[in-house]
């Protein structure tokens, strides 16, 4: 976040508007950036967004500006005194704290303070035991895990942290150039270390130290796509797939470097998945419009030929998941942002899963433990890999109408989950760990 974002978020936590007839902050930011004559951002932008780590641009702060200017000139500012989430012994919660309302504006907003030595603290109402384990900012999506050990992306950095304790064990300098999780592979962790022009460098990392064993370059032929997420993936035999261009190309980890790669009939590819058992591969492909359709094509891994390909109205598209059913991925317009299932790859057949996240915020679909974890702004669900539909799900509460949200669920080898967390009411942001109910056992 460079500083003029800075100050801005820090101008957004000092007010914090009662907003009018139960209408939220992000209902109205969305009716604001909504209007005729404003013109949407693309779906690519809201993982970026200002409001969290790595901001592309500025619409979702603006609408909030101007969400507090209309609220605060009718109904005053209010003043938050304590955040819904409270600090408990162990995993267990107490009653919610309470929020005073003043019509005067407030000099300054309380900001959440450590909870003392032994205790946790419960966030966002203690739903799914939802506890706060570590208190850094990271960018959205980018947790993953393997083992024992936690990876996700903080202000310019790679961290591997400690889920037992939420310490940060180990970081490497890493400024990701596109949206795309880390991925593990045995014991190395693979990054998009830069991504523009004709030529794609992958970087691995000892998954214990995280000091650097490889960098592969690879050459994308044609360019690559300007609205890339989700551009590195791995096989089932630990290959790595990456979207170079109007190719996908196959990367032997082992060997460090490019073995073989699949022509796209048509289009530039922005985002890969492969299919559990590494037979199909998935690449998806978004015009150089925003307004453009999402195509998604299917190939054989095998040969290389194309077995399918459909498309989705819906303008912007990626973050592409595979599973024994299908094909997950993630599209949206202006400042909503949703994940859908496409049966078999088929997008002709594909239907919505959650309602996803709105504010600017992402919503992006992770196969882990067994179950597909789908979060946002809204709610949290694990969904079936088979049929696509929500085995469990959850509200995500609102903070004084400010939203909450959850993200990038991960679950590890001691069948822990955890996920990305973020509270700008109570400048609150972190990993959180969760105790979801039986039916996302997987």
């Amino acid at each position: 976040m460079n500083t003029e974002e800075r100050q801005l978020a820090e101008m957004l936590h000092r007010v914090t508007p009662e907003p009018p007839r139960g209408v939220t902050v992000e209902d109205v930011a969305f009716r604001l950036a909504s209007e005729p004559g404003r013109k949407p951002r693309p779906v690519r932008g809201s993982l970026w967004s200002s409001v969290f780590r790595g901001g592309h641009g500025w619409t979702p702060v603006l609408a909030a500006l101007s969400v507090f200017a209309i609220a605060g000139a009718s109904a005053g500012i209010a003043t938050v005194a304590t955040s819904h989430n409270g600090h408990t012994q162990g995993t267990a919660g107490g009653p919610p704290a309470t929020a005073t309302v003043s019509n005067s504006p407030s000099p300054t907003a309380p900001s959440q303070s450590p909870p003392p030595a032994g205790e946790t603290l419960r966030v966002a109402d203690g739903m799914w035991g939802a506890t706060l384990i570590n208190r850094h900012s990271f960018s959205q999506g980018s947790l993953t895990g393997s083992g024992d050990s936690l990876y996700a992306v903080e202000d310019g950095y790679l961290a591997r942290i400690n889920p037992a304790s939420g310490a940060t064990l180990e970081t490497t300098r890493y400024n990701p150039p596109v949206f795309s999780r880390p991925v593990v592979v045995g014991n190395t962790v693979w990054v998009v270390w830069s991504y523009g022009g004709g030529e794609i460098v992958l970087r691995g990392y000892d998954a214990s130290t995280l000091a650097q064993v490889a960098s592969v370059p690879v050459p994308a032929a044609g360019g690559v796509s300007n609205l890339a997420q989700g551009v590195l993936t791995a096989g089932p035999d630990g290959r790595l797939y990456v979207a170079a261009g109007d190719s996908v190309a196959t990367v032997d980890p082992a060997a460090r470097q490019v073995t073989h790669r699949i022509s796209l009939t048509a289009g530039q590819a922005s985002s890969v998945a492969v299919s559990p058992d590494g037979s199909k591969l998935y690449v998806g492909v978004v015009p150089s419009t925003p307004s453009g359709s999402f195509q998604l094509q299917v190939y054989d891994v095998a040969t290389g030929s194309q077995a399918s390909s459909s498309q989705l109205s819906v303008g912007g598209g990626g973050n592409l998941v595979a599973t024994d059913g299908g094909v997950w991925g993630t599209t949206g317009t202006g400042m909503s942002q949703w994940v859908w299932f496409a049966p078999g790859g088929d997008l002709t057949h594909s239907f919505r899963v959650s309602q996803g996240a709105g504010a600017g915020l992402s919503s992006v679909p992770v196969y882990s433990g067994g179950v597909v974890w789908v979060g946002g702004s809204h709610e949290l669900i694990c969904a079936s890999p088979s049929t696509g539909r929500a085995l469990a799900r959850t509200s995500i509460p609102t903070d004084h109408s400010v939203v909450e949200y959850f993200d990038s669920a991960t679950v590890l080898s001691s069948g822990r989950a955890y996920a990305l967390y973020q509270d700008n009411a109570a400048h609150l942001a972190g990993v959180a760990s969760l105790t979801p109910p039986a039916a996302c056992s997987g």
